[in-house]
């Protein structure tokens, strides 16, 4: 993602994607009510024939969409403006498709939490994208770092059997296909799990593909399935190889929170009512909400507002990712507290 300009006046940040994680963040900080404005498609008719414009058009937003596996955020809502005039009916319905590589204008009032995630998602634009493989004797697990949270990919099957005459070309196989999941990927990989067939990939690889050693970091988990891929997060291995991530930081934050509940130092505080009047005294330090809860909730984003202007971290926690569940049960809003209340 690249932000081209703000124009605080007016509220106006216009920007440029360029992957499907750009139309996750961008999801995250449109609302019904905020307009977009981009060049797009409007049917025209002539006569009997209809035939589709080019058009430049803005839209005040009713609905968002986010289609993950058609790779595009949908922003629907009725036309405002637009140029050429003559193919532009204004109030009329139209949707605003945004893909990978578009250009949009995003019109709203804006928070400063708003802004501040459309800068992370520029940084993390510039970050390589890390491959997790975590495998054992029996499978291997597909993983990428995304910044809503872990996309688990296929799973690899060995169909090595110790005592089968065909053992070891099996395993051969097994290891083969593995390669051939990194070697299609450009970005760095880590490769890790129980045991010595972590070893063994490293020594195949080695052997028959020696470049792509240079781009995979070989670590130790104890499981090769998900358990494996939370492991390797909360050692750091992730932030070790790219530097932090938001789902790792989301990770962090929520066993800080369980840390100071279990401890009864009452510096943490979770639940909207509970939240709500740490805010008042000033008491947050860190604050984090679940994203849906602020979609649906006028307290949270009063609860925000007011956080903001006592100087607090706002953390805006992603439903999809396994932080956002354990926040989800800590009532959506909880804080990490500069000193404690009763």
């Amino acid at each position: 993602m690249k932000v081209i300009h703000i124009d605080r006046k007016t509220g106006e940040i216009k920007i440029q994607t360029d992957t499907l994680d750009d139309l996750w963040h961008l999801e995250k900080v449109i609302n019904p009510g905020d307009e977009a404005e981009a060049r797009t498609w409007r049917t025209y008719k002539v006569g009997t024939k209809e035939e589709k414009k080019p058009v430049t058009i803005r839209v005040k937003i009713e609905r968002v969409e986010f289609a993950k596996t058609a790779n595009r955020l949908r922003l629907l809502g009725t036309i405002v403006s637009g140029h050429p005039e003559e193919y532009v009916q204004l109030g009329k319905h139209h949707t605003i498709e945004i893909e990978a590589n578009s250009r949009v204008k995003i019109i709203k009032k804006w928070k400063k939490y708003e802004i501040d995630r459309l800068r992370d998602a520029e940084k993390e634009t510039k970050k390589p994208r890390i491959n997790i493989i975590v495998l054992d004797e029996e499978k291997a697990l597909l993983a990428v770092v995304k910044p809503y949270g872990i996309d688990y990919g296929a799973e690899i099957e060995n169909k090595a059997r110790k005592r089968s005459e065909d053992f070891e070309k099996r395993e051969l196989e097994y290891f083969g296909n593995i390669m051939a999941e990194i070697e299609r990927r450009p970005e760095k990989f880590i490769v890790a799990g129980p045991g010595f067939t972590k070893d063994n990939l490293k020594k195949f690889i080695k052997q028959r593909k020696p470049e792509l050693i240079e781009r995979i970091i070989f670590e130790s988990c104890s499981y090769a399935e998900r358990n494996g891929v939370n492991e390797l997060l909360k050692k750091g291995i992730v932030e070790k190889v790219a530097g932090e991530a938001r789902y790792e930081k989301e990770e962090k934050l929520i066993e800080k929170l369980v840390e100071e509940i279990h401890r009864n130092s009452g510096r943490a505080a979770y639940g909207i009512a509970e939240v709500k009047k740490a805010v008042e005294l000033s008491a947050v330090d860190k604050l984090f909400v679940l994203d849906e809860f602020l979609r649906t909730s006028k307290d949270a984003e009063k609860v925000i507002d007011e956080a903001e202007k006592a100087g607090a971290e706002i953390v805006i926690f992603s439903s999809e990712g396994d932080a956002g569940l354990k926040l989800k049960g800590f009532g959506k809003i909880a804080g990490l507290l500069r000193w404690r209340i009763e």
